[in-house]
């Protein structure tokens, strides 16, 4: 056989094994990368953050002013992680570029902090807001029992993650379906404001009215009012994480964006001037559930709508942060940081079970720890600091690989803008709240030790790692016998990309 002969057989044969290899499939087109994006931004925030910024700011004027600028700066920031998307093409989001670029340390850092804390913590709040909303009319007069809303809560992420377990094309169906939901639940409240505004009910509204102070502002509690907004647009760099899974990226992740970034800004002003078309600063600040309040002084009989409108939307919400946090784990444990077992997917359903199973028990011990809601700014904290670190790492790439290819290059003016307002909002937070934000610095760095422990150690005793592996193997494969009877794990997964070889290392 001739050497060209020999070359086109190896050729054919790569071709096949590659046909072959199990891994996350491209099913994310535009209208679903949009609804990724929406979906996970319009979660709980719009209907648990107008009181914080609200408090914060002082003033109906100023609060509004903060949304707007909110939203300004995470278009910024989304503009520098469509770069940072398209010159790294991988899934993983901030924690797959800063350990591209600043190595591993920082990249676990990361990792650890969104694992242990942020992620959950954030899931925790939506469930917990969906709960809420859902029992609501059945207790008009008081309070859900706190047990049957965390029992709802975990019902709900249990169900969800099943969904995700089962099918891609379910969990993005889904995705679908209840963006548009929420889209209209908050055009519905636009539309009731409106109209209470052409009526002439705007006086919270008027510039010598808007702009009256409660308390007199300060730079440190204008920045706890961007962070309360922050937790509200967060979710804005989500379609990062799943990168691999979208349909020609070059082009739809971008795109995407740049449609759904103003789309949600806008959104979110409009729900905030049609709250204060019906209610003062006072009964906006003494509600516990804001949309509920507003529904009940303007829809009558018709004021069950607003709650069932919210928990469309956090539930949703909570479907988005389970497919895309899942996605960060199953990342972060193909580079090594995590246990491979979290690299795995299902060989039928191509999908991250493993993964999907850590992240949905995460939720649920904090749902049983108790208040989560105290966890917000901690989680808005950590949430600014990866932001700032991932753009300064463009930066560092532009000057450390100035000639790699970027098919999207913003101007330098945008990385250095958002860069500027985030060391302002970071400095003057610490400020305010140094315990706050001092303790979401502590959980970052508590990975440190975790770090070289359980990544940069790697002559471990072979006992250990026996250890680990029987013990990991033994709690997966007991979870699993739920999602699949008698089956064995060898039968089931595959790290991504990889062949039967692999499972034969691991151990299974």
């Amino acid at each position: 056989m001739t050497d060209s002969a020999q070359l086109y057989k190896r050729k054919k044969n790569e071709d096949s094994s590659n046909s072959d290899r199990v891994t996350l499939k491209k099913e994310i087109g535009l209208l679903s990368a949009c609804a990724i994006i929406i979906g996970n931004i319009i979660g709980s925030g719009i209907f648990i953050s107008p009181k914080g910024v609200l408090e914060h700011a002082g003033s109906v004027g100023l609060s509004l002013i903060v949304w707007v600028c909110g939203g300004g700066i995470c278009t910024l920031g989304s503009m520098c992680y469509a770069e940072l998307g398209v010159t790294i093409p991988k899934s993983g989001g901030d924690y797959s570029y800063v350990t591209e670029i600043f190595g591993g340390l920082v990249g676990f850092l990361l990792l650890w902090s969104a694992v242990l804390i942020m992620y959950p913590t954030t899931l925790a709040v939506i469930a917990l807001t969906f709960s809420n909303y859902v029992l609501q009319p059945a207790f008009q007069n008081c309070f859900p029992p706190f047990i049957a809303t965390k029992l709802l809560a975990t019902i709900c992420v249990l169900f969800l993650t099943w969904v995700n377990c089962s099918s891609v094309r379910w969990a993005t169906r889904i995705q679908d379906i209840f963006t548009i939901g929420k889209l209209l639940a908050l055009v519905l409240i636009i539309i009731v404001g409106l109209v209470q505004i052409s009526k002439g009910h705007y006086d919270a509204l008027r510039p010598s009215v808007a702009f009256e102070f409660s308390q007199d502002p300060s730079v440190g509690q204008i920045a706890l009012a961007f962070l309360q907004a922050s937790f509200a647009y967060s979710g804005w760099n989500f379609l990062n994480y799943v990168t691999e899974e979208v349909v020609e990226p070059r082009k739809n992740l971008p795109r995407a964006i740049y449609i759904s970034i103003p789309l949600v800004t806008l959104v979110y002003t409009m729900t905030n001037i049609a709250y204060f078309s019906s209610m003062t600063p006072e009964e906006l600040l003494s509600s516990n559930a804001v949309a509920v309040t507003f529904g009940e002084k303007l829809l009558g009989m018709f004021s069950w709508v607003m709650p069932i409108s919210v928990a469309l939307s956090t539930f949703g919400g909570i479907n988005g942060y389970l497919f895309t946090s899942s996605r960060l784990c199953f990342s972060g444990a193909r580079e090594g940081h995590l246990p491979y077992l979290l690299a795995m997917i299902h060989l039928k359903n191509c999908t991250p079970i493993p993964a999907l199973l850590l992240c949905c028990i995460a939720t649920v011990v904090i749902l049983c720890i108790g208040e989560t809601h105290n966890l917000i700014n901690y989680v808005s904290f950590i949430n600014y600091l990866s932001y700032g670190v991932t753009i300064a790492g463009l930066l560092y790439l532009r000057k450390k690989r100035p000639n790699l290819a970027r098919p999207i290059k913003v101007n330098l003016l945008i990385p250095i803008s958002y860069l500027i307002f985030w060391a302002v909002l970071l400095g003057f937070s610490l400020y305010s709240e140094p315990v706050v934000c001092g303790l979401g610095m502590v959980i970052m760095l508590t990975g440190v030790p975790v770090y070289f422990v359980g990544v940069q150690w790697k002559e471990k005793p072979k006992w250990l790692y026996r250890l680990v592996g029987e013990l990991v193997c033994a709690s997966v494969q007991n979870i699993l016998t739920i999602y699949v009877s008698n089956t064995h794990l060898s039968q089931l997964f595959l790290k991504d990309g990889q062949d039967e070889q692999w499972l034969v290392l691991a151990g299974f």
